[in-house]
């Protein structure tokens, strides 16, 4: 699982290295205190413009009873409402670990320009997360997955997409 770990080597400034570990230690604290109140998971994120915080999440998942309630998430929501726009290119998300898959589509969709994490998928099993499962999950077929998904064959849902590529309201995302 280490593949899902690697990171580009870039060389970095001093100046922006610094802001980089401030923002990644934001994010960790976050995560820290989350614990220690009770409130969530051991996950914190913040995101960043123009080497300013604008944006913070915390795991909420079991405090909201919402599985889609990461840290990451939090983040670009919040982010996006701030900014008024989903698409947060020219931003940077610092996240005390890597990211879930279901997060790492959000960070995809909200075109973000870059991750920093601190850490690692392994570090998170041994936490008891699961991250591994879906990782090797959507590695798999369909057919050999443990959740069954089944395609039905519905005009009436091309429809919408067909609607969708004519519509002259859409907003590409």
């Amino acid at each position: 699982m280490g593949t899902q770990n690697r990171v580009e080597a870039r060389t970095l400034t001093t100046e922006n290295q610094d802001f980089h570990s401030k923002a990644l230690r934001e994010a960790a604290l976050l995560a820290q205190e989350n614990v220690r109140q009770g409130k969530g998971g051991p996950f914190g994120a913040v995101i960043a413009r123009e080497r300013k915080v604008i944006a913070r999440g915390i795991n909420r998942v079991a405090l909201q009873l919402d599985p889609t309630a990461h840290a990451e998430i939090e983040a670009i929501r919040a982010a996006s409402v701030l900014l008024g726009t989903f698409d947060l290119g020219g931003c940077t998300l610092y996240t005390s670990c890597y990211p879930c898959p279901m997060c790492l589509g959000a960070i995809y969709w909200s075109r973000l320009d870059q991750v920093f994490f601190g850490a690692s998928t392994e570090d998170a099993a041994h936490a008891g997360f699961r991250d591994g499962l879906l990782y090797r999950e959507f590695q798999s077929p369909p057919r050999e997955r443990t959740l069954r998904i089944v395609e039905i064959d519905s005009p009436e849902c091309r429809e919408a997409l067909l609607l969708w590529t004519k519509s002259p309201n859409k907003i590409l995302y």
